[in-house]
């Protein structure tokens, strides 16, 4: 079971990182090279515990849909997600928040079993896990990159 771990200090307070963490239009804007859209469940706004959100995104040249669901919720501590419906086998997905000396160190952990048994277990060796890490990397620097500045307003209500 292949596991994707790192952890980003964040110059920003917890909870908006967490927040920002699960914001629908973030999480759009953070994903643009794969056009990934929400299709079905909660299509903006931040998520919340035993809600689902269905994406559409372009994955090695294919168009895929993938369901995830906010299964664990500890304001502002943690929460995951794991996928209900998709190209994986499995994975859950954890987000978690530590006040780091002024700021935030925000923690990923995704771990995961591609389909297809053997396949999938050579597919996780030669380019998946390089992929999939690339790819939560880039989105934990622009969650870095909007709670550092003013951007992060656009997400959230600054009175929350």
């Amino acid at each position: 079971m292949p596991r994707i771990e790192f952890s980003v200090f964040i110059a920003a307070p917890r909870a908006r990182c967490f927040d920002l963490a699960r914001s629908i239009e973030l999480h759009m804007a953070s994903t643009g090279t794969t056009g990934e859209r929400v299709v079905a469940g909660r299509a903006s706004g931040l998520i919340e515990h035993g809600e689902t959100v269905t994406w559409r995104a372009r994955h090695f040249g294919v168009w895929q849909e993938l369901t995830s669901k906010i299964v664990q919720f500890e304001r502002p501590d943690h929460f995951r997600d794991a996928m209900v419906r998709g190209a994986f086998a499995r994975f859950d997905h954890d987000h978690f928040f530590v006040h780091d000396r002024d700021g935030t160190l925000m923690r990923e952990v995704f771990d995961y079993n591609a389909p297809l048994g053997p396949l999938g277990v050579l597919a996780e060796r030669l380019f998946l896990t390089r992929y999939m890490r690339r790819f939560l990397w880039t989105r934990a620097q622009v969650i870095k990159r909007v709670a550092e500045s003013e951007e992060w307003r656009r997400y959230l209500d600054p009175h929350t």
